[in-house]
């Protein structure tokens, strides 16, 4: 094996940056280099045609000091950023070079592709077994911000990932003096071995900002002793904790920027006036990130790849998978720090815009770990009930239980969505908690936002900038519910483990579908679903609704997408949080 050096691996580096000059109708990327001196810059022009190795590579983290085993795409960390053209037919030979796996893959995040050549082991292929090469072809019906990663057990965490922007047929509509990909990222020092057996053994098992003697005596002051110990018998009875917000915390990540620690200060440059795109993807195995720069505005442009009408706004929250692009104009003569923190406020990575190398901005604090309240879940009669004489609330909750629902159809003469079914309880170890009442937060920013007088983006604030592709009438109306039982790292939807679901959800071939996505669990779940949008109802006319391809669902949450599946096959349908995934959170839909 071939042990390269920091400054070779941060050379090739494939999180890229892509410089445009205002006018162009073609990106000149180039590959942008954090430290002292000039960048290694070289023309990347749109390519149909790549050769993907998937080998262990040495890597180092935190400025060198520390040497692990990566799994690198074509020997980097981030993979090579690929530049592909809408319209094109493009061919990619991927081997696998791990002699030690059964086998290895790549998905290609959001892109829309025969069902054979999503990247799958299991669901639409075998994978790709160890000396091998498999090749992927299929025509570029999109463009926009993307990004790939295997599909193959944790090789995903380990480092095989990589950014993807497909250029639009008719020449770039948003412009850009200069355009650069930020890939987020995070890395465990245990492994993903040892850290999924840590989270499975013990909740709460990286989880060291656990509440105090002194948060205790601080809610009686603020909130009065009724309501704090009616709040904290209620988490007990859940057996679950309120400061439990990541699965893996920054006691264990390391968190990335284009491969880089948060001291190896990753930077973009700059000219004063210019207006930069940065193309935000978070490429992370369990990390949902809030992204700021302070002192700049952000306006978002696209999400998951689709043009939306600009949005002013000073912070915004990515979860895995999920895709921003934002335009920047620094008019200042000064570098500005790119700040990605953790959700549950535990690390952060973080980078640098500036008008040279090797500057610097302050980077802020943490921010104050925040601690969810039962109304945050979509539970707040059940701190009502309980204290009085120690019951539970079962209009609102319900302990152990669940039972999968198939598809309601509906008449047309219904004006909007029906509602989500109620999801019947049964007992059922995998489902710790039924929500009877779950709520519309499509302009809640979240938990720990909207608290600092910033404006956060919201699903409320999207609107659709892309051409509408589907008919607005609705044929047929499905609910899953994300379900878990977190004390015992369980995870599901409608109730059932992926091992114990009868059969693939199925969809129909060009129906339009009302699907629900009704939340159950205390945590964020990040919903990927293959092969076809997603897209919201956030009260905008259907012309204008966003299109997504992961949708972020907050506790507590119910969310009414709408759905065209264009593809026959079997596709995959998971929360994109890995140990999530593999803990039983995936499913097969079914396009027949």
């Amino acid at each position: 094996m071939k042990v390269i050096d920091r400054r070779q691996f941060i050379g090739r580096l494939g999180a890229g940056a892509f410089v445009t000059t205002i006018g162009a109708s073609v990106p000149v990327p180039m590959w942008a280099r954090s430290g002292s001196g000039a960048a290694d810059i070289r023309k990347l022009d749109p390519s149909q045609r790549y050769d993907l190795d998937i080998a262990y590579q040495p890597f180092h983290l935190n400025g060198g000091k520390e040497r692990v085993r990566a799994t690198a795409i074509n020997g980097t960390v981030p993979g090579p950023l690929m530049h592909w053209r809408e319209g094109d037919t493009v061919e990619l030979n991927v081997t696998n070079s791990l002699m030690d796996t059964k086998h290895a893959s790549i998905h290609w995040h959001g892109i829309l592709v025969p069902f054979r050549m999503d990247g799958v082991p299991g669901v639409n292929f075998a994978g790709i077994k160890p000396g091998e090469t498999f090749t992927y072809r299929y025509k570029l019906v999109q463009s926009g911000t993307y990004w790939y990663h295997s599909h193959s057990a944790f090789q995903e965490q380990t480092g095989a990932y990589g950014p993807l922007v497909i250029e639009p047929r008719g020449g770039e509509a948003i412009r850009a003096d200069r355009d650069y990909t930020v890939v987020l990222s995070d890395w465990t020092s245990d492994g993903p071995h040892a850290a999924f057996r840590n989270v499975t053994m013990s909740e709460g098992y990286y989880n060291f900002q656990q509440r105090t003697l002194g948060d205790l005596f601080k809610d009686f002051k603020e909130r009065g002793f009724k309501d704090t110990v009616a709040e904290r018998l209620a988490w007990g009875k859940m057996r679950m904790s309120p400061v439990d917000l990541a699965g893996i915390t920054g006691a264990e990540y390391t968190y990335l920027m284009n491969g880089q620690a948060p001291d190896s200060n990753w930077t973009a440059l700059f000219n004063p006036g210019e207006t930069v795109r940065l193309r935000f993807i978070n490429a992370g195995a369990m990390s949902t990130f809030d992204v700021r720069i302070p002192g700049l505005d952000m306006q978002v442009v696209m999400v998951d790849g689709k043009a939306v009408k600009p949005v002013e706004i000073h912070e915004f929250r990515i979860s895995v998978a999920e895709t921003y692009d934002v335009l920047v104009r620094p008019k200042k003569d000064q570098p500005f720090t790119i700040f990605a923190e953790s959700l549950d406020r535990s690390g952060y990575a973080r980078g640098t815009l500036s008008p040279q190398m090797g500057l610097s901005a302050p980077v802020p604090e943490l921010r104050e770990r925040p601690v969810r309240r039962l109304d945050d879940i979509g539970m707040g009669m059940m701190g009502k009930k309980i204290f009085g004489g120690g019951e539970m609330d079962h209009g609102s909750m319900q302990m152990d239980s669940g039972m999968q629902h198939g598809p309601r159809k509906i008449t047309p003469d219904i004006p909007g969505p029906v509602g989500p079914e109620p999801f019947m309880p049964e007992d059922n170890v995998n489902a710790a908690m039924i929500i009877m009442n779950p709520l519309d937060r499509i302009a809640d920013p979240g938990i720990g936002l909207g608290d600092d007088g910033w404006k956060v983006l919201t699903h409320a604030d999207l609107v659709s900038d892309a051409q509408q592709q589907y008919k607005p009438e609705v044929d047929r109306e499905m609910t899953i519910n994300i379900t878990a039982n977190m004390e015992r790292f369980m995870f599901s939807f409608d109730g059932k483990k992926y091992s114990q679901h009868p059969g693939p959800y199925n969809f129909r071939h060009n129906e339009r579908l009302r699907l629900w996505l009704v939340n159950h669990t205390m945590m964020e779940h990040p919903i990927h679903l293959h092969g076809m949008w997603m897209q919201i109802e956030n009260g905008q006319p259907h012309s204008k609704i966003p299109y997504k391809h992961t949708i972020l669902v907050k506790p507590g949450e119910k969310i009414s997408t709408l759905v065209t599946p264009i593809e026959k096959g079997d596709w995959a349908f998971h929360c994109h949080l890995l140990y999530h995934m593999e803990a039983g959170m995936f499913q097969v839909v079914r396009v027949s």
